[in-house]
């Protein structure tokens, strides 16, 4: 990161490429930022550090690997008290076939992002949760087609001569 703490246009370019592609060298990541390698590195960690970059992850083919049902489930809960949403915050965030979680604000309280290999699977988990006490409607649906998918934050709107970037 820049001295003064703020990002600045070479901050930003190098959360570009590495959101891109996390597996890109260091001393590729620094000709595309028009840095040299060291600062770079340097660069890296800083904003690692700072917990800018939360992680690295390689992306996976659920459908080659054999898990060929996606759904969405939008759960309404009888009580929204906080140790509600947290106890079912953490049943759902243990189960594998849930692969994301959202509290939402409005008549849904939790949006799901399930990955399962069969309809079975699906069927047994939607089970599991209409017999929890404090679920009051389950509503699912299955994922036709991906048409769009790109993780992260849209790095490319910043303005880093602006006071946000």
């Amino acid at each position: 990161m820049a001295r003064s703490g703020k990002l600045d246009k070479v901050d930003w370019r190098i959360l570009q490429e590495l959101q891109n592609d996390a597996r890109i060298t260091n001393v590729e990541l620094a000709r595309r930022a028009g840095i040299s390698p060291p600062p770079c590195l340097r660069r890296v960690r800083a904003l690692e550090e700072a917990g800018l970059i939360e992680g690295y992850r390689a992306v996976l083919s659920s459908d080659k690997l054999g898990f060929e049902v996606t759904m969405f489930a939008m759960i309404g809960l009888h009580s929204q008290a906080e140790s509600d949403l947290v106890a079912f915050d953490e049943y759902v965030s243990a189960a594998p076939i849930v692969r994301e979680v959202y509290m939402l604000s409005g008549e849904i309280d939790f949006l799901l992002k399930c990955v399962a290999h069969d309809i079975h699977a699906v069927q047994d988990f939607v089970g599991q949760l209409t017999a929890l006490p404090n679920v009051a409607n389950v509503k699912t649906r299955l994922m036709l087609r991906a048409t769009k998918y790109e993780p992260g934050v849209p790095v490319e709107l910043v303005d880093p001569e602006m006071d946000g970037g």
